[in-house]
């Protein structure tokens, strides 16, 4: 039953995602989450070292789109600098928004990963459509809303269940 909350491969940051390893596979879409995944949940705008792997995710031959359960202004503020395409109001883990992301860049399941730092939310979503999912470690988790410190009870339930069964290491017990 909590397999579906574990994801495909846990990183630090997007920083340390293996993209040239990914694409090798034959993934070609990134669908990433944006508050405390790209950024910290108050940080208006992309910090240079982003913007530098945003670069490098064009590169290596990724297409990316931004889903965000965020409003309207919170993420076109954020992408449209960047000209990002996004989906906000994604009311993830619904497959519609991963669903709408997929469509937008033209992709499947198949080829398509999806990076976030909620299990509850990006990791669950994105496993129940099939996708390649990669947790990565919250930004600022001081910044976050009611509902996300939900969700980090909620994950915390569930690495405990998943690490009873030998299905959670904590090799970093910060995650």
């Amino acid at each position: 039953m909590f397999e579906k909350f574990i994801p495909n491969m846990r990183v630090d940051s997007v920083f340390d995602i293996d993209l040239e390893g990914l694409y090798a596979q034959g993934y070609r879409g990134i669908i990433t989450d944006l508050d405390n995944t790209l950024v910290g949940a108050k940080a208006p705008l992309a910090t240079p070292e982003l913007i530098e792997w945003f670069e490098k995710v064009k590169k290596c031959g990724f297409k990316l789109v931004i889903v965000s359960n965020n409003n309207l202004d919170r993420v076109s503020v954020f992408a449209n600098p960047l000209n990002i395409e996004f989906v906000h109001a994604a009311r993830k883990p619904s497959g519609a928004a991963f669903h709408r992301a997929m469509e937008m860049m033209g992709l499947g399941p198949k080829e398509t990963i999806v990076v976030g730092d909620q299990m509850m939310t990006d990791v669950f979503g994105g496993n129940r459509q099939g996708l390649f999912t990669v947790l990565v470690l919250p930004i600022a988790v001081q910044d976050e809303g009611f509902g996300t410190k939900i969700n980090r009870m909620l994950e915390r339930i569930v690495k405990r269940r998943l690490g009873k069964v030998g299905l959670w290491l904590e090799e970093d017990k910060r995650r």
